[in-house]
């Protein structure tokens, strides 16, 4: 019998943990949780994970936050509150609120799940999928609940091939030629090998797929267990492993690319250096990500912005921008961009320089700035005259300055320089 994708999604509920707060990003992080990180121009980071479910059919949605949640609730409830209740529709957004324990928050992963049981039960749907809502990616989750049901799985684990040799910093799974999971270990020194290359190994993308009731079931066991951390891949998933019946669905079967996007794509974007890499390669001429392509949208809060403005026709003070990305909102004051990423409502003035610049929203660029492999924080606003990324002693006692040479700015680093 041939099993239907779309009604597979239509009885799934996703569950989407955003609750961490993503240390390594830095001040990046300061005010908000990682999933509300902004990325790509107009979007944040949960709205992929929320994209894919929605593209897939998937209308029931829970959201669990918890570190400094205010700024992603806020997007939640501007960009995502189209659902319908009475076309079986929903987003919850469900914050750590000491509903079942008043001693505590949410423990681990899986503890996020179990204080939300009543409301899951409440919905009844037949599967639950459970998302890390921090990377970026395309996926068609339907063809990992397909898989799920066809092998009969007590879980469906999605995976990416990583090289052997950068897989100890994963969740790393061995498996057999029937995907069947034989062994699962967090960050391990040596990582198994793929059944069909030794250079590759199969990590976590902390994606899960569970009918139901199993799930409750497991959870209610696991929250009685005090060896227990309450967390999907240090307790849960290795529990079942071991019973024999987990199955690993490999990222390449469902991930979604146009005709541009030569192959998957996929990326925690949890340090600076990644996050700026990653935004940067969206102004490639042909990017490994095709944030373009519409029959696989990526959702988000939409603000009512005019389009991007480019003025001035002077030497040395023309508005131009060259290999970037310019949201709407910005306005170009005879500034020169090269290869740089700009979220909306930013304005560069005359005569500054820009190189590899990635700006969040409504920063300001005072006159004769020149900045070279920044990230700048939101409402920024950078002194006329600033030069960062030409003297690396002088960048790294100013700003937060990585390993890679990528400087993160922010007001407060601003407000404490001797101008």
């Amino acid at each position: 019998m041939t099993i239907s994708t779309h009604r597979l999604a239509r009885e799934t509920m996703a569950f989407v943990l955003a609750g961490g707060r993503g240390s390594r990003l830095k001040e990046l992080t300061d005010i908000r949780a990682k999933p509300a990180v902004y990325f790509g121009g107009k979007t944040r980071i949960i709205d992929f994970a929320l994209s894919n479910a929605v593209n897939s059919g998937i209308r029931r949605i829970g959201v669990a936050t918890q570190y400094k949640a205010h700024s992603l609730i806020r997007h939640l409830q501007r960009g995502w509150s189209f659902f319908r209740a009475e076309r079986n529709e929903s987003l919850d957004i469900l914050p750590a609120s000491q509903r079942v324990n008043e001693r505590h928050w949410y423990l681990g992963t899986a503890d996020a799940v179990t204080q939300n049981i009543d409301i899951i039960e409440g919905y009844a749907p037949k599967y639950i999928l459970i998302l890390a809502g921090d990377h970026i990616y395309k996926q068609d989750y339907s063809l990992l609940l397909k898989q799920h049901v066809e092998t009969g799985a007590d879980v469906t684990v999605g995976c990416i091939e990583v090289p052997r040799h950068e897989a100890s910093a994963f969740g790393v799974m061995a498996v057999d030629d029937s995907d069947r999971i034989l062994e699962f270990v967090e960050k391990p020194e040596d990582p198994p090998h793929m059944p069909s290359d030794e250079s590759q190994s199969l990590a976590s993308m902390g994606i899960y797929v569970f009918k139901t009731d199993y799930l409750i079931e497991l959870l209610r066991e696991d929250a009685l267990s005090e060896a227990s951390e309450h967390d999907f891949g240090k307790d849960i998933i290795p529990a079942l492993v071991a019973k024999g019946n987990a199955y690993a669905h490999p990222f390449s079967r469902s991930c979604v690319t146009s005709s541009l996007e030569q192959k998957p794509y996929w990326r925690d974007v949890g340090t600076v250096d990644a996050f700026w890499q990653a935004n940067i390669d969206l102004t490639d001429f042909q990017p490994e990500l095709d944030l373009y392509d519409q029959s696989w949208p990526i959702w988000t809060y939409s603000e009512l912005t005019p389009p991007a403005k480019f003025i001035h026709d002077e030497k040395d003070r023309r508005g131009l921008a060259v290999s970037s990305m310019v949201a709407g909102g910005c306005i170009i004051s005879g500034a020169q961009l090269n290869q740089c990423l700009l979220h909306t409502g930013v304005r560069a003035n005359s005569y500054s320089e820009l190189n590899g610049v990635v700006a969040l929203p409504n920063v300001d660029i005072g006159r004769g700035a020149r900045l070279k492999n920044v990230v700048i924080d939101r409402s920024v606003r950078i002194p006329e005259g600033l030069v960062v990324g030409e003297d690396p002693e002088k960048d790294a006692a100013r700003f937060r300055r990585t390993e890679n040479g990528v400087c993160l700015i922010t007001q407060p680093m601003i407000d404490k320089l001797d101008l």
